[in-house]
């Protein structure tokens, strides 16, 4: 193995755990997801639990790329061409990029004292930062496998 091919086990183990703690929040911890984005005083709402509810399908999407992830970790060898692993990660970096990129409007909002939820602040600050990090590493690899 090279080094973009260890970089490739790792990085699969981290996409597989953090779409995994993602399939937890949004799926199986779905409260806790809704009261990250709704207010305080608003959780007493019916839409506090469609919104709860709704996490689901965002956990089924990071079930399904941390179901991936490990796979390709358990099968190395089906996809061991440069432009097979390129495409995966360039799908798997799309997948967190929809995660951080859709948030850059409301953290713009938020720096103006406003926006739908808090993006710049705590967990869901993490959550950005992280989303951004393993996008940018996700690209960044394929784009070595490409050169």
């Amino acid at each position: 193995m090279n080094m973009l091919d260890d970089l490739f086990v790792v990085l699969l183990v981290l996409n597989a755990i953090w779409f995994a703690m993602g399939f937890n929040v949004f799926s199986l911890r779905n409260k806790i997801f809704a009261k990250l984005v709704v207010p305080r005083a608003q959780r007493d709402t019916p839409v506090f639990e469609i919104l709860a509810e709704s996490g689901r399908f965002l956990g089924g999407f990071n079930f399904a790329f941390a179901l991936l992830s490990v796979l390709m970790l358990l099968n190395l060898g089906v996809f061991p061409n440069d432009d097979q692993r390129i495409i995966l990660l360039s799908v798997i970096a799309v997948a967190h990029g929809t995660q951080f990129i859709f948030n850059v409007p409301v953290a713009l909002q938020n720096r103006k004292g406003a926006g739908v939820w808090q993006v710049l602040k705590g967990v869901m600050l993490f959550i950005f930062v992280t989303d951004f990090i393993m996008m940018a590493l996700n690209a960044l690899l394929a784009i070595g496998y490409a050169l």
